[in-house]
């Protein structure tokens, strides 16, 4: 099929039309494969259908928002589009978070229903909410239907059997999709907006430009509630008729055996994901000659990296990207022919109608080679965060222009250099991680008077964070079970792999604290 199969055309393309035209298109071709289960395209449009039907019963309308927090999984994804049919705007959340975090953006969101899991990983995602006030939340839904008989959560095999059929709402292409949170400077989660146009467009962009087709095994391991799992992942699969394998959880040996088993050919994922695969002693036993495509981003990569990437783990294909939530995933991208070097140290340059450029601190745009600000423009830009008027319009400018927040270098070719992100931002094996939401969480804990939060480097996961901790006056607790508090109230990427204690934190005249201190003492 090749060319006939793209998108000719994305006006007035919907998430729903698009699920129908490639049902069309690829009918009875597997879209989804996972351990129990095959689900072909045709599958996809039907059954998501019926769970949309059975939402719309349960109350879901128009613009109501739906929340999902639960692994990679088939269910996953047709709960999404059954979300989208029924006009609801999809809530993704961290499946990672604890309780209390997925409360604050549950409440945020005013989210009338949610899908979860009983038990992933020994978690019933459930029962962390159970002490949590929710007051928009009136349907929760099992997606792996471990439900007592008396329990009051519904069960989503039985909204993917058939209903008596009712009307789908009119979705326009302009209508909110989804409302992603992100974490900031401020420590408040916020909600970011994409539309349904907004991500057809960006990501069969980006699908066309990696050279994702419908010949391609993907196996997912970026997880759905992140743009690079959700968007650049099983839509863009669907998009381009490939067929997706949803990795529910990190094993570098068990991707192994998935690639020489199925034979995978699409790989994204975190630096850290093909540094664990080419460690594992089972590269020398497992055919993993069928991998083409990799796409990979941070703020530094080692060039060795990206070379290994493509001789010893055979890629044809490995390209760098820059993005954020609030630019729908993408920003730039390098392209398939740049050096070793180039992928490695930059993020490629602006994609196709979008512009980028660096400010100095007056706000002015400085030439080309020194760095500054990193401000973006384009149809990917978010229509703003959800019922945050102010963070919006601090965020973006009277002229349209997204104020990143992160600083680099652009080139003479036009290519980007991130030279650090998002102010005091680190990255934990993919993950950003905002100290100002850390500190904040750790300040909850009766003991503690004040708390700075730097990211120091990790072998294995790049950066980790480190807690500088004032104790209240009287107060006493140990590392060992300040750890332990922090594991229980913060997703575990979040969690400081160093505490100090220390009687002040260094400020400077204003009051501020000076972390450049901290991190100082840290590298010694």
């Amino acid at each position: 099929m090749g060319e006939d199969i793209r998108l000719k055309s994305l006006k007035q393309l919907t998430i729903p039309k698009l699920i129908k035209l490639q049902a069309e298109l690829f009918s009875s071709k597997p879209a989804l494969i996972s351990d129990t289960e095959v689900l072909s395209f045709s599958d996809l449009d039907n059954l998501s259908s019926n769970i949309a039907y059975h939402l719309i019963n349960l109350g879901v309308s128009h613009g109501d928002r739906v929340a999902i927090w639960a692994p990679n999984m088939n269910e996953w994804v047709l709960a999404a589009i059954a979300i989208h049919k029924a006009g609801g705007v999809l809530v993704p959340i961290n499946t990672r978070m604890k309780g209390k975090e997925a409360a604050y953006i549950l409440n945020n969101a005013q989210a009338k229903t949610l899908f979860s899991v009983k038990n992933f990983l020994g978690t019933d995602y459930f029962k962390m909410l159970e002490k949590e006030d929710l007051p928009h939340l009136q349907c929760q839904i099992s997606l792996d239907d471990e439900s007592d008989a008396n329990d009051s959560i519904q069960s989503f095999s039985r909204l993917r059997e058939q209903s008596s059929k009712v009307e789908l709402p009119q979705v326009n292409e302009t209508d909110m999709a989804d409302i992603i949170f992100t974490s900031g400077t401020t420590g408040k989660p916020k909600g970011v907006i994409s539309t349904h146009i907004q991500n057809i467009k960006v990501f069969d962009y980006w699908s066309t430009f990696v050279g994702l087709n419908e010949n391609d095994q993907y196996l997912i391991v970026n997880p759905f509630f992140h743009t690079f799992g959700y968007k650049a992942g099983w839509l863009a699969s669907v998009m381009s008729g490939a067929t997706a394998y949803p990795c529910p959880v990190f094993d570098a040996d068990k991707i192994i055996e998935m690639i020489d088993k199925q034979k995978i050919s699409m790989l994204p994922g975190p630096p850290t994901l093909y540094q664990s695969i080419l460690t594992s002693k089972l590269i020398e036993t497992m055919d993993i000659s069928s991998l083409r495509l990799g796409v990979t981003g941070a703020a530094s990569i080692p060039v060795q990296l990206i070379k290994d990437m493509k001789e010893k783990l055979g890629f044809e294909t490995v390209i760098t990207a820059y993005g954020l939530t609030e630019s729908t995933g993408v920003v730039t991208m390098c392209t398939p022919n740049d050096s070793y070097e180039t992928i490695a140290t930059t993020s490629g340059c602006a994609i196709a109608d979008v512009e980028v450029k660096c400010i100095n601190q007056d706000g002015q745009e400085v030439p080309a080679g020194e760095p500054g600000e990193i401000l973006v423009r384009g149809y990917n830009i978010t229509q703003g965060y959800f019922n945050n008027l102010k963070a919006t319009q601090e965020a973006i400018d009277n002229e349209g222009w997204l104020h990143t927040g992160d600083i680099g270098i652009l080139d003479d070719n036009g290519y980007i250099k991130i030279t650090d992100r998002s102010k005091d931002m680190f990255i934990v094996g993919g993950f950003n991680a905002y100290p100002a939401e850390i500190e904040n969480i750790l300040c909850d804990h009766p003991a503690i008077s004040q708390v700075a939060v730097i990211g120091i480097e990790d072998e294995r996961m790049g950066e980790v964070a480190k807690a500088y901790v004032v104790l209240k006056p009287n107060q006493a607790i140990d590392s060992d079970s300040l750890l332990q508090w922090s594991k229980d109230n913060m997703a575990n990427y979040k969690v400081p792999r160093e505490i100090a204690f220390v009687k002040e934190l260094p400020t400077n005249a204003a009051g501020k604290i000076m972390k450049y201190l901290l991190k100082n003492e840290s590298s010694k």
